[in-house]
């Protein structure tokens, strides 16, 4: 059991032990401390023994040991993104020392990725209507794109109300332009449906008239051949009376 506890006493760091003021003897018993003193025997340690006395007693904790802390801007966040100076990044495009890596535009904003080979830093800006907007500065190309990525999702939602316009613009255009066609072509019915009735009155007034004068035909026919009969009958009759005159001759 001992064993044990001194393991635990070494996996926990180096420590040493430091008086603790009456006020505090009260605080609460860490679980790890109530653990180590009840698997503690009876002849433990005095050392491990203080660590569950009453309150009484003068209390003993291991005081943690340092770590370094890492000296950054305090503007830097946990992934080594920071705003950067507007004024730079132009004076750098100005000098051409930045390199593209990434560029998304979306209607009148758009992010550029740019490295700065010279510094081994990325920047990763935002547009307007191609004026300086926002900048981030990145010391690695992981974070860069994070912050690139970051960028384009705003940049994609500041022109959602462009994109639904152009959208609400092209399909009203493409309305308009089926309602001329349906126009045009309800016009061309109509102007066939007109075109054809008047000649379907023509037709009409025509089949009418040529009846009306094979009518009047056909009458004048019958009086005709009623007329060619009577002047038949006359001229036979004439010729009857004709040969009436011719003397008998006897046969030889």
């Amino acid at each position: 059991m001992k064993s044990l506890l001194n393991r635990r006493s070494v996996l926990a760091g180096p420590s040493h032990l430091v008086q603790v003021p009456r006020a505090h003897a009260a605080d609460p018993v860490s679980p790890d401390d109530r653990e180590a003193a009840a698997l503690a025997p009876d002849n433990a340690e005095p050392a491990v023994a203080s660590a569950a006395a009453p309150a009484s007693a003068e209390a003993t904790r291991p005081v943690t040991t340092l770590r370094p802390v890492p000296v950054v801007p305090s503007q830097v966040s946990a992934r080594g993104v920071q705003i950067a100076d507007t004024a730079e990044i132009e004076w750098l495009a100005e000098e051409d020392a930045l390199t593209p890596f990434r560029v998304f535009r979306s209607f009148d904003y758009s992010v550029s990725l740019l490295f700065h080979a010279k510094e081994l830093a990325y920047y990763v800006v935002l547009y307007q209507e191609g004026s300086l907007w926002r900048a981030l500065k990145a010391a690695d190309l992981e974070a860069a794109e994070t912050a690139f990525h970051h960028f384009v999702e705003q940049a994609t939602r500041l022109s959602d109300g462009e994109t639904r316009r152009a959208q609400l613009e092209a399909q009203n255009e493409q309305l308009a332009r089926m309602i001329a066609r349906s126009e045009a072509q309800a016009e061309r019915l109509r102007s066939d449906l007109q075109r054809r009735g008047a000649q379907e009155q023509t037709v009409s007034n025509r089949q009418h008239q040529v009846r009306k004068e094979v009518s009047q035909l056909e009458a004048q026919r019958v009086a005709a051949q009623a007329h060619l009969n009577k002047a038949h009958r006359q001229i036979h009759q004439l010729n009857l009376t004709s040969n009436e005159g011719i003397p008998h001759l006897p046969n030889r």
